[in-house]
């Protein structure tokens, strides 16, 4: 099993934000953060970045139940969605698979908020 879920699109760099912006909306999930690594790059070290976008995605509802069980899932609790140019009309969107980023966690009631959350993630890549 992969340790994350990603899709190819085949559209422009601004296109595939928007898209997966109201996937995520659709989704039920927040966007808290955004990451522009190519601007920051190029304001903080004055070096040139292919277009890269990090979009960190929380489900508050899914969010409190975990914290509930586990407090310090918050050391993990956002989920960062990925949007990259991977060159020739190609941009890729990826999201880590939250169970498998917390599977050293022995808490059956957690898992079952992460496999959730893992269809959730699963179903807005697909949905692209």
């Amino acid at each position: 099993m992969s340790s994350y879920f990603a899709r190819t699109l085949h559209c422009s760099f601004d296109d595939a934000v928007q898209r997966v912006t109201h996937a995520l909306k659709i989704a039920g999930l927040s966007i808290l953060t955004e990451i522009d690594l190519k601007e920051t790059f190029k304001k903080k070290l004055g070096i040139d970045f292919r277009d890269y976008y990090i979009l960190g995605v929380c489900n508050p509802a899914a969010a409190r139940e975990a914290l509930v069980i586990e407090d310090r899932i918050g050391t993990t609790l956002i989920c960062n969605i990925i949007v990259q140019d991977v060159g020739a009309g190609n941009v890729e969107v990826a999201v880590a698979d939250p169970v498998t980023l917390t599977a050293t966690a022995d808490n059956n009631s957690l898992h079952q908020v992460l496999k959730s959350m893992r269809e959730t993630l699963k179903s807005t890549i697909e949905i692209l």
